[in-house]
């Protein structure tokens, strides 16, 4: 399996340039396959580069950093399956 290796975690989120959401966040993530979205996930780090994420369902968290660009605000309606985005890319 694969082993969290610590990251220097920033202090100010939120600017411009930077990253958008905290650690914990619900977040979509980019497929790199397919190109489309897929929800499920949350923010375990966050790194100039981009984020650490973890997949809800079973609590694996990906060893790669996702870019800023493939990461947004996952917003789910109640009753209905699937995710609404905060944001268009």
């Amino acid at each position: 399996m694969y082993q969290e290796q610590p990251h220097v975690v920033l202090e100010t989120v939120g600017d411009a340039s930077g990253p958008r959401f905290d650690i914990g966040t619900k977040v979509c993530v980019r497929n790199r396959f397919l190109g489309n979205l897929s929800s499920g996930f949350e923010v375990t780090e966050v790194l100039h580069e981009g984020y650490r994420i973890r997949r809800v369902a079973d609590g694996l968290t990906f060893p790669d950093v996702f870019p800023l660009d493939d990461v947004c605000l996952e917003r789910r309606q109640e009753g209905e399956r699937g995710s609404y985005l905060d944001r268009e890319f």
